[in-house]
């Protein structure tokens, strides 16, 4: 029997209804230019560079589906007054002749409250280290209300001009908060068994799709592990992929770790920059990372492709596409996924550092990222985020 041969990550490829020009998508990163909860020219000119610079698809991020869900005051949340503006990103990016995606969802209990003006809602109540802040256990009503306005977020997103949605299933936001034991203690049909504590995604999973109308791709931001002490952890991974499999509702599934309410260095990998996230918070917050920094923000050694041990054995049972994340800077990196199986790979930091380095590796197969993964662009995000090793140019942290 002959292989199937391996893909070429430079080469056009099907994702859902839609054909990206290569396999590498720009992971979703928070890019702090949405004053007003809108689009900004600066937020358009960060994705047009990323388009120009060579990657099949780019991700607008974070598009939160209700006010309460952002992770702080000035980021898109979907209504029809951003339809304006994202309309504009989408053009710009497609005249560069790139697809665009918008990753949807609710950020729970890492959203600000006090920066919404809005109570933040998690699986369960407890006491949240953002802000910090106390997480108030999402009714019934709001799960409602929120699994709806993703069909709604879905159908703007639609009408603003985007290939492709991504749903935020990751981070510990609002919807992998019900996945994680650690934080879902519910006792309705929310809590206990796994298939309860995963109901909510299908759920949503369930209600973007019949919103596409099969018009765009869906994919859907999957942990494999918070990185938390009886978090969401690997095997739970497994059985909940082969259910969304199942289930029909996504087009790909792109996976990730870490948990941003409760270890946000384990998605990163690389130093954590203590003394410069401490330089950007208030005098209160900034003596808590002094104090207990290091307890909270832990450093990880990098390496390159470091997610896919575990996105392996996510690979070995299921068969729909996978998009690879996680130390994926140069083209040795992409030739690996592809030869491991994965149909498409993300990039974050790599592009951030430097917008056009997809187009360089086209050019140059040997190209090398210059991404040392000092993560100082991490405490950017409070107030301009950008890389502080580049010339002047907008990058983000990874939602």
């Amino acid at each position: 029997m002959t292989a199937n041969p391996v893909p070429d990550v430079l080469a056009p490829a099907s994702l859902g209804p839609i054909t990206l020009r290569n396999r590498i998508i720009k992971s979703a990163t928070f890019e702090h230019m949405a004053p007003g909860a809108l689009v900004s020219e600066q937020l358009i000119d960060f994705h047009r560079r990323v388009a120009v610079g060579g990657v099949g698809m780019t991700t607008v991020a974070y598009c939160a589906v209700a006010p309460e869900g952002r992770t702080e005051a000035d980021q898109i949340w979907m209504r029809e007054e951003a339809v304006p503006g994202l309309q504009r990103l989408t053009a710009a990016v497609h005249a560069e002749g790139a697809a665009v995606s918008a990753q949807i969802g609710h950020a729970g209990p890492v959203a600000s409250a006090k920066s919404n003006g809005l109570r933040a809602l998690c699986a369960s109540r407890r006491i949240s280290p953002i802000g910090p802040q106390l997480t108030h256990a999402a009714t019934k009503a709001d799960i409602h209300r929120i699994r709806t306005a993703h069909g709604t977020a879905t159908r703007l997103a639609i009408e603003s001009g985007f290939d492709a949605v991504e749903i935020h299933f990751g981070h510990n936001y609002f919807a992998s908060s019900f996945l994680s034991p650690a934080l879902n203690r519910r006792k309705d049909d929310y809590g206990g068994s796994l298939r309860n504590r995963a109901r909510l995604i299908r759920e949503i999973a369930d209600e973007v799709r019949a919103a596409t109308g099969g018009r765009i791709a869906v994919l859907a931001k999957l942990n494999m592990d918070d990185g938390v002490p009886g978090g969401f952890w690997l095997d739970e991974a497994i059985q909940v992929a082969q259910w969304l499999e199942a289930d029909g509702s996504l087009d790909a599934i792109e996976l990730t770790i870490g948990s941003s309410l409760l270890n946000p260095m384990y998605l990163f990998k690389g130093d954590a920059p203590l003394d410069e996230f401490a330089a950007v918070m208030s005098p209160l917050m900034r003596f808590g990372v002094k104090v207990a920094g290091k307890y909270f923000l832990h450093d990880y050694p990098y390496r390159d492709l470091f997610m896919l041990d575990a996105a392996r054995q996510i690979r070995a049972n299921v068969a729909m596409p996978l998009v690879l994340l996680g130390g994926i800077t140069d083209k040795a990196a992409m030739d690996t996924a592809m030869a491991e199986g994965f149909e498409f790979v993300a990039m974050a930091r790599a592009l951030l550092r430097e917008p056009d380095l997809v187009e360089r590796i086209r050019a140059h197969h040997e190209t090398k990222s210059l991404c040392i993964h000092c993560n100082k662009c991490m405490p950017t995000i409070f107030y301009d985020t950008h890389c502080v090793l580049a010339a002047p140019q907008t990058v983000g942290s990874e939602q």
